[in-house]
């Protein structure tokens, strides 16, 4: 047993040691409940956050160690309408006119205490139909998550790093 736990305690302490050196995210949501276009369902509002923020620390992956990117999301409004069905189960229908994802936020990249670049950006993808997506048609944020990557790559990766 003793000679089991000092490799995983040795292994965990190196772990620890070198997490300073990645990149970090950090994500909040400015009063997410008066977004322009959220679901109704505090759950559902819930699981969209959930996956933007997953989303998010993905990208966030990308950038160089050491790096702190914040981002505060001020207004979303996702693409398409929702529709409010009797029975509870609402539809969101993408017809591909004045329907097209937006977002508002505020973002800081931070490198050893000093801010590298920051600013408020009106994010928006009005051709979201009408270009191939490389996520799948069951993902309910696909054009939101497109928007998100064309965005971070114009602001943080050189153009050889896309993709």
């Amino acid at each position: 047993m003793r000679s089991i736990t000092r490799p995983l305690l040795a292994g965990a302490i190196a772990m620890l040691a070198t997490s300073a050196a990645w990149a970090q995210i950090d994500v909040s949501y400015d009063k997410p409940e008066q977004y322009t276009d959220m679901p109704f369902m505090q759950v559902d509002r819930e699981q969209i956050l959930k996956e933007l923020s997953a989303h998010f620390t993905r990208l966030g992956s990308k950038l160089p160690p050491g790096q702190t990117l914040k981002i505060e999301v001020l207004d979303l409004d996702l693409a398409g309408r929702l529709y409010p069905r009797r029975n509870g189960d609402d539809i969101r229908v993408m017809r591909g006119g004045a329907d097209w994802p937006r977002m508002h936020l505020r973002y800081t990249l931070e490198q050893d205490g000093k801010v590298l670049r920051s600013g408020d950006e009106e994010l928006s993808n009005m051709a979201y139909q009408d270009r191939i997506n490389r996520y799948s048609d069951s993902d309910d944020l696909r054009y939101e998550k497109q928007m998100l990557d064309d965005w971070f790559n114009k602001q943080f990766l050189p153009p050889r790093q896309h993709g």
